[in-house]
This record gives structure tokens, C-alpha cells and sequence, in this order.
């Protein structure tokens, strides 16, 4: 009994005497496109951890695309079900800006110091602002490149070498690999989804969506006439049938598709999804206007939602470290994305020696002098503004429709969709 008191006593004093554990943050955080992201955030969140083990990470469940993400944080903004951290389409931060759902990130980085050294140039930076805010920060950003099959260029009388670098090229030799027969198509062309792949045609040329002071349409202008006419060329002369998205990715892994035109996010999965079926290159896609065009920067940014401010402080680390240089060395193997890091993109220790050994990942990386933002249409009818776009080029590419009747229509009923003053 004795024994026993003397247990119970010294347990006591241990108690007193002991530290108590640090308080554990929890993060709910949500993203879209799983396909593309889940082993990427699953590898980054891990690292994290590891890392500050003060703070875990509980993942929401993911958005199938970037509209059905932003439509569930516009649902959920001001909820309990709402999450701490979300990552958001490029072109949909103006949305929720106006909704003021996102966290302000300029006092975070005001205190950090200079970002540039952690490899946040300014260019960089503002891919993910709105109106001088500091929105998010920049993840995951792509530009639109050329996937081809050398294998039916070789066949079709092309050089795999030396792939078409203008539009005429590409429908010509797309034209030439359609007649090959077998089911063999010329061109897949992403025009499904968003309006990302017209506006790489549209910037392509020089042009932009809006007018200066973002009350009038401008896409249905000269730049504009020259990016739905290289869509209705595609159709009638290049081989481009029309598939959904879906199918058009499977018919080019197949081996049943000559060139194939998306996002350089898709890239490891197509690596994947090709193996060894045939000799898969990329190249740049061509640019209507060569001297003056640009192209769209896709991608999302990491955005804090949480108005607790611890939680935003722990927010605020782990959205530092996914944008940053180890989190672009996951995302840029992991998918086909450009690093968004310039520390990532030069240091040996990230991703240097990555493109060397890697050449398929290197179109996009050499495009990103050309890349702009992707545009965000102003208003609270983003989502119903794309729709319209796509509507209408699923006009041309069925030829239901003239582009001249499809441009038209298409800029009429969004200029209707803009807000007015």
C-alpha cells in the first residue's frame, strides 16, 4: 500500500512538472481537378507536416473542375462548411474578390519581407491579384502547348523534327493525317470546358476579351475574326471531329490523333496514358499574330478563406510552401505545369536538372515569356459569360454556324451578361 502512495506521488509531481503539447491547427482545404492534384496535394501535405507538426491538413472533398469549385466556395462562403483554404482558378479570383470571400494577403507578405528571395518575383505575384489586392498565390500555371504523334506525322509526309510552327502548317499536315484513314483524326482541339483555349487563339492574335474600360465586348474584333476562323479551319480542312473532351483525350492516347492542342497540365498523365503506343513530342502552339501574341496563363492560386487568425497565420505557412519551390518541384514532375517559383525553375536542388533530363516538359517552360493572365470577366456572371463562349464554339465546330454568326452571337448575349454601371 505503502509502494502504491509513493506511485501516486511521484505520477503527481511528473504531472506538474510536464509541458503541455503545443495546440494542434487544423486546415480544411479544398481543390479542384483531382485527376490533376491529388497525389500532388497529397505529397505537398505530407512534406508540410513533417515539417510543422504543429499544424494538420484535412482535405475537403475536391471539385471536379475549376466552375464547380468556385461555384461551391460562392455556396459555401460564410458557412461552417466553408474551408480554410481552397485553390481557385486564375480567371475566377475576380469573382470571389467582389464577394470580399478571400483573405487580403498584402499585411502577410508586408511582414514576411522580401518575397523575391523566396522566389516570388513581382510578375509573379500579380498573376494572383485583383485590382492591386493580393488575392492569392499563384500554384499551379500552365500555357496551352502542341502534343503530336510523330509516328502519323512521319506518315502523313511531316518531319517530327521540325513540327508546323503556324496555323496553315497545322491544318495542312492535320489534313494529311486525317486522309491516312483507320479512324485516324487530324486535330484534337480543347474547346470544351472554359474559354482558356479560345483566348490562347484570341492572344494568339494580339486580341483581348474587353474594351478598356471593360464595358464592351472587343473579342468579336479583328484578332477575334482571325481565332474562330483558324477554329472553323480546323474543322473543314485540319480533321478536327467533334468529341468531348473526354473522348478527344483518349482518342490521342490512343494513337488515333495526329495533334493534339491543351494545357501543358496535362502532360504527365498523357506521358502515362501514351506509354509506349508511339513516339509522343511537344512543341509550342503556333501564334496567329508570331510578333505580338501572348498566351493565357492558366492554373489556380492558393487562396485563405478562414477569418480566425490563428488559423490564418498556419494558412498562410502552408500556402507559402505549396507555391514555393518545393511545391513546385511536386507540381511540375507531378503534372506538366510550369513552375510558378523562380527559385523552383533555376536551383539545381528543384528543377533544373528536371528539363534536362525531361525534355517533353520544356515547350512550356519556354513559352512563359509569353504568358498573360487569363482574363476574369467582371461581374457575378463569370461562370455564365464562359458558357456562352463555349455555347457558341460548339456552333462552329458542329458547323451549325458560321463563325461570323457564332462570334456575333456569342459577343451579344455577353455583352448583355456584363455589369452595368
Amino acid at each position: 500500500m505503502k509502494h502504491f502512495r509513493q506511485l501516486l506521488a511521484a505520477a503527481a509531481v511528473s504531472m506538474t512538472f510536464a509541458v503541455p503539447a503545443e495546440a494542434e491547427t487544423v486546415l480544411t482545404v479544398h481543390y479542384p481537378m483531382p485527376g490533376f492534384f491529388k497525389d500532388v496535394m497529397d505529397t505537398i501535405s505530407k512534406k508540410f507536416m513533417e515539417e510543422n507538426p504543429e499544424i494538420r491538413i484535412t482535405f475537403a472533398n475536391p471539385s471536379a473542375t475549376y466552375e464547380e469549385g468556385i461555384q461551391t466556395i460562392m455556396r459555401q462562403a460564410g458557412t461552417a462548411e466553408m474551408p480554410d483554404v481552397t485553390f481557385i482558378g486564375l480567371n475566377r479570383l475576380r469573382m470571389v474578390n467582389e464577394r470580399d470571400i478571400p483573405v487580403d494577403l498584402g499585411p502577410f507578405i508586408a511582414k514576411d519581407g522580401n518575397m523575391a528571395e523566396q522566389g516570388f518575383s513581382e510578375n509573379i505575384l500579380k498573376l494572383a491579384q485583383v485590382n492591386r489586392k493580393q488575392v492569392g498565390l499563384a500554384f499551379a500555371t500552365s500555357n496551352p502547348i502542341m502534343y503530336y504523334n510523330a509516328d502519323l506525322v512521319r506518315k502523313a509526309g511531316g518531319d517530327p523534327e521540325n513540327p508546323p510552327k503556324t496555323w496553315d502548317e497545322v491544318i495542312a499536315l492535320g489534313g494529311k493525317i486525317k486522309a491516312l484513314g483507320d479512324g485516324v483524326e487530324g486535330i484534337d482541339f480543347r474547346w470544351q470546358g472554359d474559354d482558356w483555349m479560345f483566348s490562347a487563339l484570341l492572344f494568339g492574335a494580339g486580341g483581348r476579351m474587353l474594351a478598356e474600360d471593360e464595358a464592351t465586348v472587343a473579342f468579336n474584333g479583328p484578332e477575334g475574326q482571325k481565332a474562330i476562323e483558324v477554329l472553323d479551319r480546323m474543322v473543314k480542312e485540319g480533321g478536327l471531329p467533334v468529341l468531348t473532351k473526354q473522348a478527344g483525350e483518349q482518342a490521342f492516347v490512343a494513337g488515333k490523333v495526329g495533334f493534339a492542342f491543351q494545357t501543358t497540365g496535362a502532360l504527365r498523365n498523357t506521358i502515362k496514358n501514351v506509354g509506349g503506343k508511339f513516339d509522343l513530342r511537344t512543341a509550342a502552339i503556333p501564334l496567329i499574330d508570331p510578333v505580338n501574341g501572348k498566351l493565357p496563363t492558366g492554373g489556380n492560386a492558393v487562396v485563405i478563406l478562414t477569418r480566425d487568425a490563428e488559423k490564418q497565420e498556419a494558412a498562410w505557412k502552408f500556402a507559402k510552401f505549396a507555391a514555393g519551390p518545393y511545391g513546385a518541384s511536386v507540381v511540375v514532375p507531378g503534372t506538366g505545369y510550369v513552375p510558378n517559383n523562380e527559385l523552383a525553375a533555376k536551383s539545381p536542388d528543384y528543377l533544373a536538372n528536371f528539363y534536362k533530363e525531361n525534355p517533353l516538359f520544356r515547350a512550356g517552360l519556354e513559352q512563359m515569356p509569353r504568358m498573360i493572365p487569363w482574363y476574369a470577366f467582371p461581374g457575378t456572371n463569370g461562370v455564365k459569360v464562359t458558357q456562352t463562349i463555349v455555347e457558341n464554339l460548339s456552333r462552329v465546330v458542329e458547323q451549325s454556324a458560321t463563325p461570323e454568326e457564332a462570334l456575333d452571337d456569342a459577343a451579344a448575349e455577353v455583352e448583355s451578361l456584363l455589369p452595368r454601371s
